[in-house]
């Protein structure tokens, strides 16, 4: 069977941002015949997140991440269906997920590493499963629960930085819908603005290409900062620590503006902030998904059925085709993409 994929074509270096051309289109054959415990999938859809760009290096810097190799398949979330199987998790028209999906038109795959998927739970919008209805959902639901310390009642005003990002906008619908009275997100366009308050329901969102980001964070947020969902690091993160309540929380769980340069994850702090950060007691804790995947399927089901009822609102940004993966990828990396950045390979 001839077969698409996309290689490494080349790395953009520790301090260089990623570029389509890094990136290859290639067409290789897949073998017939099938091994026991093995499948062979159709892609659907995949994904492009903030993480790959570490992957794009000699040295990820997070020893949970195994760098791309040069000239190899590219991998990462992906979902299909199984055209054919010998092996016992799954059968044919099974529509399954992985963290690991080549990006490929078609692969064989050990069903070992294939989880099987309900369609019924995101009403046949599997690419749901990528977003909201799965890592990307988990991150957010879980960050907030696990790092926010958002009690119902309690008056508190959240900010969401990297807020119409795949993460951020799901962030802060949990942060909404767990009690939070005020959710600002901050965010790169006017048109990413109207989404957030129009269609997700923010209290207020900042522009903070266009606007003065401590001038606008004060009338947004009066009463200060009592949580803070970190997507994107730098300026933008001192500005909001800055302007933080006594004894807030911060979720640390990105960093983007930061990835195309050479520093340690998390990277460090300035001597300013680290200060506020004591004097007022705040929290700021790196938070990690993966070390709660025991709390996974009860908050996939709970996420799933907040989208059923349109209690959290999804965003997409779907492009078509294999052979545009890495221009899809770069423009994530610019903040080209409204939500999660979808690309759709066979219907």
């Amino acid at each position: 069977m001839q077969v698409q994929r996309v290689v490494l074509s080349s790395r953009p270096g520790k301090n260089g941002a990623p570029a389509p051309e890094n990136f290859r289109l290639e067409e290789t054959t897949l073998a017939p015949d099938l091994r026991d415990g093995e499948a062979l999938v159709r892609t659907l859809c995949l994904s492009v997140d903030p993480y790959m760009r570490c992957r794009m290096n000699d040295d990820t810097g997070a020893d949970y991440l195994t760098p791309w190799q040069l000239s190899e398949c590219v991998d990462g979330g992906g979902v299909g269906v199984v055209e054919s199987s010998r092996c016992s998790t799954c059968a044919e028209g099974d529509v399954v997920t992985s963290f690991n999906w080549p990006w490929q038109t078609h692969a064989v795959m050990k069903g070992s590493g294939l989880q099987k998927l309900d369609p019924q739970l995101v009403d046949g919008h599997l690419s749901y499963f990528l977003g909201a209805v799965g890592i990307t959902g988990l991150t957010a639901l879980l960050g907030v629960r696990e790092k926010g310390h958002v009690t119902k009642g309690a008056n508190q005003t959240m900010v969401v930085s990297g807020a119409a990002g795949a993460c951020g906008s799901i962030a802060g619908q949990i942060g909404r819908l767990d009690g939070c009275v005020r959710v600002v997100g901050i965010c790169g366009s006017d048109e990413k603005c109207r989404a957030l308050v129009e269609e997700l329901g923010f209290s207020a969102a900042i522009n903070y290409r266009q606007e003065d980001v401590p001038t606008r964070l004060k009338e947004c947020c009066p009463e200060g900062v009592d949580v803070y969902f970190d997507n994107v690091g730098g300026a933008i993160s001192d500005t909001v620590i800055a302007q933080m309540n006594n004894s807030g929380h911060v979720i640390l769980c990105g960093q983007i503006s930061q990835y195309n340069k050479d520093v340690p994850y998390p990277p460090p702090l300035s001597e300013k902030t680290q200060k506020t950060l004591q004097k007022k007691n705040i929290t700021r804790e790196r938070f990690m998904v993966l070390n709660y995947m025991n709390k996974a399927e009860a908050a996939l089901f709970e996420l799933s059925q907040y989208v059923k009822s349109g209690q959290i609102k999804v965003l997409e940004t779907v492009v078509n085709g294999i052979e545009n993966m890495g221009d899809a990828f770069c423009s994530m990396m610019k903040g080209g993409n409204i939500g999660k950045q979808i690309i759709k390979i066979s219907e």
